[in-house]
């Protein structure tokens, strides 16, 4: 995999386009960086908004009665 690699950025030197060519991987890692990142965030908030009411509802179940039915 690497000698394909080497030989694809030789080609590109060759050519005159290895700036376009380092631009263009550039753009695309950080895009795939970025989103991966935007996407965890979302996957975190919405992990703790549901913690956040699993606890609410836990803490309304384990309450005491407001009434005492027993009598």
């Amino acid at each position: 995999m690497g000698w394909v690699l080497l030989f694809l950025v030789l080609i590109a030197m060759a050519f005159g386009v290895l700036g376009a060519v380092v631009k263009a991987t550039v753009f695309i890692i950080l895009t795939v960086v970025m989103t991966v990142i935007v996407f965890g965030y979302i996957a975190y908030l919405l992990l703790r908004r549901q913690a956040r009411r699993f606890d609410k509802d836990l803490d309304r179940r384990l309450q005491p009665p407001k009434q005492d039915y027993r009598y």
